[in-house]
């Protein structure tokens, strides 16, 4: 019995040191198990049996990488105490006959725990006297670890309980399990140099640890700064800047007055805020008037205008036209002016508006220096012909321009009166075509009223079909028939 322990405690201090070692994964899938073990057997205290040394033999097999199988035997050599009988301390030898199912847990590519559940049966013979044989179920937790790809040191702990009595023991072992068959694990490459921040440095020469990924770095592993403006390329948002220009926390030049223009390049500094700067970070003149944009009321000022203050150009008559383009500088004050600054002259008389007693002058009457005509006698007329759509009394568009001309020329001579005289063509009733030549008559009548003419100078006097100018059998002819007509004249004092 005490060599027994002797070779347990060995054997516990073996394998303690097999796990010290150098190890290599292996596998257990598809292979056979030879595990030889010993360790302790505890008993529950109710059946009276020492506890001691326990040995044994288990035979498995690998279905997976984490399902097993396992049958195992195992002898333990003892004595029993019952102080209530005449037999004392007798001689015990107990062996036990189990089957598991083991479920495998990875903790790395060397080592694992596994659990193991099972039931089997315990024989004991006291003193080749008594034999006695109870049914049990147990559970174990374990640890593999691989010690070469075909040799496991292992042990573990069991909870075993008796069917028959409810009694509760313990066993626990240390044993190595040789792997018979199946298909050797590739060996684990061997570790490549720690690099933990990925920057091509390992980390043992790395002098700045935990760069960001992706970021470029030099041989020593700190991120590059290849402008050396202070920040890191990878965080520079502006690479490439000048040596000595003066960087935010992104590595961007500085721009002081919001400019657009880097402190560094910008010889106008402080420029407000908004305003539009050239290149050099000046304010800009776009047109050139020596008032700068910013300050400019009226951009866009003719190159050579003179300006105020406000770089808008002057206009020192105030007629709305600026001196620039102001071909009669100096018109009085409230004088309507064209384009260049002129005053108005309305009817080409020659006299302008804002001189003209006489506004409304015809072309080519002569007239004073008022701009009223020159007494000369003469007659003056106007003649009207406007033409109609068949059975309407519209007036068309195009003869606007003629019945202004009339209107005018009515205007002109306030007293005369004029007669405007309405036909057809000889389509329809005689009853028809007279009312639809006074519509026509009136409709160009009230045009001219529309223009100003008083009506009670104009008659609107209808015709009919009784005076055509043209042939009624063709189309030429009756179209020239559908008119109205006027002729308007005067004996003129010029």
């Amino acid at each position: 019995m005490k060599r027994i322990k002797i070779l347990a405690a060995i054997g516990i201090a073996v394998f303690l040191a097999l796990l010290s070692s150098n190890v290599m994964a292996g596998t257990e899938k598809g292979k056979l198990s030879l595990s030889p073990h010993f360790g302790g057997y505890i008993f529950d205290k109710k059946e009276q049996i020492n506890n001691d040394p326990v040995y044994g033999l288990g035979i498995g097999y690998g279905f997976t990488e984490s399902f097993g199988i396992e049958a195992s035997i195992d002898h333990v050599d003892t004595v029993v105490s019952w102080p209530d009988t005449a037999v004392g301390k007798t001689n015990v030898d107990a062996n036990l006959f189990n089957l598991d199912l083991l479920y495998n847990i990875n903790l790395a590519d060397d080592t694992k725990w596994y659990i193991a559940v099972g039931s089997g049966y315990m024989n004991i013979d006291v003193d080749k006297t008594i034999d006695n044989t109870d049914v049990q179920s147990h559970v174990a937790l374990g640890l593999k670890f691989f010690l070469t790809d075909s040799l496991l040191a292992r042990g573990d702990a069991r909870q075993i309980v008796n069917w028959e009595t409810s009694n509760i023991n313990y066993m626990y072992t240390v044993g190595l399990s040789y792997l018979i068959g199946g298909h050797k694990a590739t060996p684990p490459p061997p570790p490549a140099p720690s690099d933990s921040d990925g920057d091509g440095v390992y980390d043992a020469d790395d002098k700045c640890p935990n760069t960001p990924a992706g970021t470029s770095v030099d041989i020593m592993g700190c991120p590059l700064d290849s402008d050396a403006d202070g920040v890191y390329d990878y965080l520079d948002k502006c690479p490439g800047t000048p040596k000595g220009a003066a960087v935010d926390m992104n590595g961007c030049p500085l721009d002081s007055d919001a400019d657009g223009v880097a402190d560094y390049l910008d010889k106008c500094p402080n420029t407000p805020a908004g305003a539009a700067v050239d290149m050099n970070g000046c304010p800009l003149d776009s047109d050139g008037d020596g008032v700068v944009d910013y300050l400019d009321k009226c951009p866009g000022t003719l190159k050579g205008a003179a300006v105020n203050e406000n770089g808008c150009p002057l206009d020192s008559d105030g007629d709305g036209v600026l001196d620039v383009n102001d071909k009669c500088p100096n018109t009085p004050s409230g004088v309507q002016v064209d384009a260049n600054g002129c005053p108005l002259d309305s009817d080409g008389d020659g006299v302008y508006d804002y001189l003209d007693k006489c506004p409304g002058t015809l072309p080519d009457i002569k007239v004073d220096a008022n701009g009223c005509p020159l007494p000369i006698k003469e007659k003056v007329s106007i003649e009207l012909n406007v033409e109609f759509e068949f059975n309407s009394a519209v007036v068309k568009s195009v003869y606007q321009e003629q019945i202004t001309k009339v209107s005018n020329f009515l205007s002109t001579y306030p007293d005369v009166n004029a007669v405007i005289e309405g036909h057809t063509d000889s389509k329809g009733t005689d009853e028809y075509n007279m009312k639809l030549s006074q519509k026509r008559a009136e409709n160009v009548m009230n045009y001219l009223v529309s223009k100003g003419i008083a009506a009670d100078r104009l008659t609107a006097k209808g015709f009919g079909e009784s005076l055509p100018i043209a042939d009624n059998n063709t189309d030429e002819g009756r179209q020239k028939n559908r008119r109205v007509v006027a002729v308007i004249s005067t004996i003129v004092t010029k």
